[in-house]
């Protein structure tokens, strides 16, 4: 258990998870579905491409615990790992990314230490779904059927308003914000949501590095192992985490 949310530890061979900068990951499943197991494998990858150990809680899920059941639990364990020697990188796939972002937005809200850089593959930032690529893509998109957005989004937020800021992040304030890393590719209904949230960070001054792809899934680093691109997209990745400058890890 790690302040009431049990978590996952991942490292490497030859990575301690003692001390230093570690990765901090939220799964994606549509806050109703996944958890610290289902995105091991992807995140011992990450782990040795990057150097670092991972953390990955597992938040509580939807329906049984709606928002912003899930947002509490993140920002509990950021605070549990506050003042850790290097900091932390935030990361996440799906809502995972859309969460790691609401986090970050929170964390900026609150005036406490910000991660040394945040990634997310094919993030969900927009609840309200109002992205063209919903519909572009419905077609195109072998994952996520469009179809089911609605429901599964009505499923977590129970009532609650879709553009809160915690639940959608593409309308949250990022002024101050560090180094941002996104991943999506052409063929996602929620490609939309990956540039939106790109163009929205960059207008508030924020450094962005965005990975489009063509014609992979959904969360195509989750298939390393069997697809190329999943584990040349982990390797860039793992350099750009390796690049950033540490955080003090202050608050």
């Amino acid at each position: 258990m790690w302040p009431g949310v049990p978590v996952q530890w991942v490292a490497a061979r030859g990575v301690r998870r003692e001390d230093g900068p570690l990765l901090l990951y939220f799964h994606g499943g549509g806050y109703v579905f996944g958890s610290s197991d289902t995105h091991r494998a992807m995140l011992g990858r990450l782990s040795q491409l990057a150097q670092l150990p991972a953390c990955l809680p597992d938040y509580r899920l939807a329906p049984e615990h709606p928002f912003p059941a899930a947002v509490g639990d993140a920002l509990a364990v950021c605070a549990a790992l506050a003042g850790r020697p290097g900091g932390i990188v935030l990361g996440g796939d799906s809502a995972g990314g859309g969460l790691a972002l609401a986090v970050l937005a929170e964390v900026l809200r609150r005036g406490l230490a910000p991660p040394a850089g945040v990634f997310a593959f094919s993030p969900l930032t927009d609840m309200t779904f109002s992205g063209d690529s919903l519909r572009a893509n419905e077609r195109a998109d072998p994952v996520l059927p469009a179809a089911r957005a609605h429901e599964t989004a009505a499923m977590y937020l129970q009532g609650a308003a879709a553009d809160d800021p915690r639940a959608s992040p593409l309308f949250a304030d990022f002024t101050g914000a560090p180094p941002v890393w996104l991943a999506v590719s052409d063929t996602e209904i929620l490609l939309d949501d990956t540039r939106r949230m790109a163009a929205n960070l960059r207008d508030q001054g924020v450094a962005v590095t965005v990975t489009q792809a063509s014609g992979l899934p959904h969360v195509w680093p989750f298939f390393q192992g069997w697809l190329p691109e999943a584990t040349a997209t982990l390797r860039q990745l793992g350099g750009w985490i390796s690049a950033l400058p540490p955080s003090s890890g202050d608050s």
